[in-house]
């Protein structure tokens, strides 16, 4: 029956009673088939048994100050496309919309909106035999002073307490930067995940900015913590540099993350420092192949790719002749190798230490999967906690130093010669190493920024 329907305007006025939303302005949109509403610092857990989410709202447009801190049970996760084409992983939850008088449960996604212009999208799914838009019309059931607003949410602002740190990276799911965001809000400080292809730059003598996706001005944070994954190292290290001209405190460098992600420079200010390695050679020409094995110590010998992470681009050469098959094919492509003398003694283990402010935090054992001799644990391998010697806590210390990082995943081979270090990361991963010492490294790295502002 007609009259049994609210009849909308294309902009409404809506609340959420069951997330703690007095209100907030919706897009009436019967074009869209799911809602949507606005949301940041999403994560998934487990209420008596069922599967819930919690999540932030900004509800007020332009707005960071006002925050409302909601969860709802989880109905589903599924991917979503977007107007533009884009498609994208999202949060379902059920919850009752309350417009004018009339409230019902509907379905909705949560997504960041910040570049929208409205926080709610309401779609036909949740209209479907209860509402008639007029396009022509606004606000019909009412619109807000911003007085009004004010007083709705006055005890929604957000104290100033602590600090304002960005996580400037590429995954928001990957274990290691959802462990550092919990890690700074269990620390009272306030969290914001900023996607590296999201950012981009102002270039000025006096007003240099960074933006976020939605023309966001990113020129408010007290530190950033970049976890730069190797193929976004460029621009990933252009933003860091960005953060720092703006007087940001960064936790590690751009010039230091740089250095680290250079294989072969790195290992030369390591033997500057005095710090020994596996036997290494270099070299750009195929006709120096012969040479160049033997510069090692012969076969078998380990050839790297200088761009390789994870134990990617790592091949073990155990004759001769593979090894000039190796070394040739990789030159073929114009690619840029390591070769290096092969560590038998250490049958497949290395040692990974965390040093985070020029001290070793954790460390663990990396075995290799049978028939491999990476020990990665992207490759399979497992971790497992060890004790590490005077010596190889001064290596890690020592080769962090060098590289000039505050966070660093130092590995080291302990050989017949006594421990070589093999590798520095400038962003090493904290599920293998959390996982095996129990020990909350995440937090670490709060603390190393803390301990810059004497908090």
């Amino acid at each position: 029956m007609l009259q049994n329907k609210v009849i909308l305007g294309s902009e409404e006025w809506c609340s959420f009673p069951e997330l703690g939303i007095p209100t907030i302005k919706a897009r009436v949109d019967s074009g869209a088939k799911t809602s949507a509403m606005h949301a940041v610092n999403i994560a998934p857990f487990i209420k008596n048994d069922a599967n819930w989410v919690k999540f932030d709202i900004n509800p007020i447009q332009n707005n960071i100050k006002t925050i409302i801190h909601c969860e709802a049970p989880l109905v589903d996760k599924r991917i979503v496309k977007s107007s533009s084409g884009f498609r994208e992983h999202r949060y379902v939850i059920q919850t009752n919309i309350k417009l004018g008088d009339v409230k019902w449960p509907i379905e909705m996604t949560l997504t960041n909106r910040d570049s929208m212009g409205f926080r709610m999208l309401l779609g036909r799914e949740a209209m479907s035999g209860r509402v008639l838009v007029d396009p022509e019309e606004k606000y019909m059931l009412g619109q807000p002073t911003a007085e009004t607003l004010k007083d709705l949410y006055k005890n929604s602002e957000k104290a100033s307490s602590g600090l304002r740190i960005g996580v400037l990276a590429s995954n928001p799911e990957l274990y290691s930067n959802k462990r550092i965001m919990e890690a700074g809000e269990m620390r009272g400080h306030e969290m914001h995940f900023l996607n590296i292809k999201e950012c981009y730059m102002k270039l000025d003598a006096k007003t240099p900015e960074i933006h976020y996706r939605g023309g966001k001005i990113l020129n408010q944070f007290d530190a950033i913590i970049p976890r730069i994954r190797p193929s976004m190292t460029f621009y990933g290290c252009a933003l860091t540099r960005q953060f720092e001209a703006l007087k940001v405190f960064v936790l590690n460098s751009a010039t230091a993350i740089t250095q680290s992600r250079d294989k072969l420079y790195s290992l030369q200010l390591l033997l500057n420092s005095g710090i020994d390695i596996p036997t290494t050679g270099f070299a750009n020409s195929p006709l120096d192949t012969d040479n160049l094995i033997k510069m090692v110590g012969g076969s078998p010998l380990i050839v790297k790719l200088l761009e390789g992470t994870q134990g990617k681009g790592v091949v073990l050469a155990e004759t001769k002749k593979a090894a000039e098959s190796v070394i040739n094919a990789f030159k073929s492509l114009n690619a840029n190798i390591l070769v290096q003398e092969f560590i038998k003694e250490a049958n497949g283990k290395d040692i990974r230490c965390f040093v985070i402010d020029g001290k070793v935090v954790a460390a663990i054992q990396r075995e290799a999967m049978p028939g491999e001799f990476r020990a990665n644990i992207h490759l399979g391998g497992t971790a497992s906690v060890i004790k590490v010697t005077p010596e190889e806590k001064k290596i890690a210390i020592k080769a962090a130093k060098a590289m000039d990082l505050k966070v660093a995943g130092v590995d080291i081979i302990r050989s017949s010669k006594g421990p070589l270090l093999l590798e520095v990361n400038s962003s090493p991963g904290l599920e293998g190493i959390e996982g095996a010492t129990n020990k909350d490294v995440a937090g670490e790295m709060i603390r190393a920024i803390e301990k810059n502002f004497k908090l």
